[in-house]
């Protein structure tokens, strides 16, 4: 092994603890904002992709944001290719079939992702970057360009949503009279 080799291992190798340290991160980053689990990875591969080739990954301070910042641009450059190509449709994840209770919970959570789906792209954005890329709100204002104040504003609006369809789903649920009287 000569000294040249070891030069260049420690780069592949930084290069590789990245990808390795954050991919998972990343992944769920894309998949929340695009809701395919290949178009997901593709994100991912182009943001890995984009940062080896202008070398950018060795002369970054914090490389969870700033790859974080390089996978949402490339998602939702993606999705908003997507929307112009098919228009914008909604994708309802179904449950697989099993006990009672994990039909239930399978069916909320279907439930609950539509609804996130379905909140405009600010109140989403937030939640989901949140949510799936274990960002903080720092964090999430630098990604979005936002201030700090405005990212906490809209992921409380949004959980207030949220909260606010469930209440009323769990009214509806009990005001059809899903409750039998006792024999």
């Amino acid at each position: 092994m000569s000294e040249s080799d070891g030069d260049e291992s420690p780069q592949a190798g930084s290069f590789d603890e990245l990808v390795e340290q954050h991919t998972r991160v990343l992944f769920r980053i894309a998949l929340g904002v695009l809701r395919h689990p290949a178009d997901a990875e593709d994100a991912v591969q182009e943001a890995f992709l984009e940062i080896f080739r202008n070398n950018r990954w060795q002369h970054v301070d914090n490389p969870r944001a700033y790859l974080a910042q390089v996978v949402w641009r490339i998602a939702i450059r993606q999705q908003n290719v997507r929307r112009r190509e098919q228009g914008l449709t909604v994708d309802i994840r179904t449950g697989k079939p099993g006990p009672e209770q994990q039909v239930i919970g399978n069916q909320l959570n279907v439930w609950l992702h539509a609804e996130i789906d379905a909140l405009p792209d600010k109140l989403r954005y937030p939640l989901v970057l949140m949510a799936a890329g274990d960002l903080s709100q720092v964090e999430i204002a630098r990604l979005l360009s936002l201030p700090e104040g405005t990212v906490r504003r809209r992921m409380h609006d949004a959980r207030a949503r949220l909260r606010q369809k469930l209440e009323a789903r769990k009214g509806e649920e009990y005001g059809r009279g899903d409750k039998e009287p006792a024999r």
